[in-house]
């Protein structure tokens, strides 16, 4: 196992005792350069680890869970040291409210409200409407090979290597009129067991939609709201990441994730920057 390329070390975090006026826990962490896409780390694992801290914050021993994280970025930091400075704003019997920052150095990247409440439970919903991924097999097809030395993305996504990471980007290249162009991507963690936080990394595991218009570089997100609908079966998660509307200045991209059992787990939606031509 590479260590360094572990999702749950990404995630670890400790509390410092210099912690904010409010008495509110403060938090340490590392993200290494495995977490990032080019030089920068990538936002849906900032967001899992303002999530972690928001848990830790109510104590993390309960069985609550964020259910809701919306997350505003701000600036992109650079692999290393980060800060989390957490404000309860609410310690509700069903339903509590955590503001989460994240900082490197004297600035801050991401500012995040976090909802923790108990998931939906392992039963059938009242109501279901079919989603994209009844084409999608639980297990990723052969000709979807993994993000690895060769693959047209490796030199960007770096996530791979904690990351068994298996894109399908036809739909980015066939796109008819009228149509969202669709990206399907088959993801599990490499040296850990699949958690809540994991998944919810993966609603924002996609590369940008705006590959279907030719805009291939950076596409910064600037906020990004994610629902966790339930925990996460072992084995692949199915995500498929599509659009309503790609700008001359601004994108939205959808995440649509589900588990091995076909049961929705995530949902995500994010605005961005279009790339520049």
């Amino acid at each position: 196992m590479t260590e360094s390329a572990s999702f749950t070390r990404a995630m670890a975090l400790h509390r410092v005792e210099d912690g904010s006026e409010s008495g509110d826990p403060v938090f340490a962490g590392e993200l290494n350069l495995h977490w990032t896409i080019g030089p920068k780390v990538h936002g849906g694992v900032m967001l899992a680890l303002c999530a972690k801290a928001a848990r830790l914050a109510l104590g993390g021993d309960g069985p609550e869970q964020p259910v809701a994280v919306s997350a505003s970025f701000l600036t992109a930091p650079d692999p290393g040291s980060v800060r989390l400075v957490t404000a309860i704003r609410k310690r509700g019997r069903r339903v509590s409210l955590v503001d989460v920052e994240l900082t490197q150095g004297d600035r801050v990247a991401v500012r995040a409200s976090v909802t923790l409440a108990h998931p939906e439970h392992d039963a059938p919903p009242l109501l279901a409407v079919g989603t994209a991924h009844a084409d999608m097999p639980v297990e990723p097809p052969p000709e979807f090979g993994p993000i690895e030395p060769g693959h047209p993305l490796a030199e960007i996504n770096h996530l791979a290597a904690g990351c068994d990471i298996r894109p399908d980007m036809s739909g980015l290249r066939t796109v008819a009129d009228g149509q969202s162009p669709k990206t399907r991507i088959w993801v599990r963690p490499r040296h850990d067991d699949l958690d809540v936080l994991f998944a919810l990394m993966c609603g924002d595991i996609s590369m940008p939609v705006t590959f279907a218009v030719g805009r291939t570089g950076w596409a910064p997100t600037v906020q990004l709201t994610a629902y966790l609908r339930g925990v996460p079966a072992d084995g692949w998660l199915r995500i498929v990441a599509s659009t309503m509307q790609i700008g001359q200045d601004w994108f939205d991209e959808d995440h649509v994730v589900v588990d091995s059992t076909g049961r929705i787990v995530v949902q995500t939606r994010q605005l961005a920057l279009v790339p520049a031509p």
